[in-house]
């Protein structure tokens, strides 16, 4: 993957991908399969910057898995594969 580091308090997200099976052991068929809203953070930036010109780190670090809403961030494609590039304050939760 190219070397890609988002500014400020964004995050590179890579989405995981649904599952095809639902827990019923119906196949969901492509056509039918919502985005998932979950997804592994690849890169991330320093931080926010405050008024007063401190960085505030993120609370999120590469490798995290985490849940953000189902709009959130925008898609990027990088080297043939598609990411989304949100704000931290998108995030809703980290899954541990």
């Amino acid at each position: 993957m190219s070397k890609i580091r988002p500014l400020h308090e964004r995050v590179l997200v890579r989405r995981l991908e649904e599952k095809e099976i639902s827990k019923g052991g119906i196949i969901i068929p492509d056509s039918a399969k919502e985005k998932p809203a979950e997804g592994e953070i690849i890169a991330a930036g320093k931080g926010k910057i405050t008024e007063d010109g401190k960085v505030l780190p993120l609370d999120v670090k590469v490798g995290d898995k985490v849940l953000f809403s189902k709009y959130s961030g925008s898609d990027v494609m990088i080297d043939g594969e598609e990411y989304l590039i949100m704000r931290e304050d998108d995030i809703l939760a980290v899954i541990e």
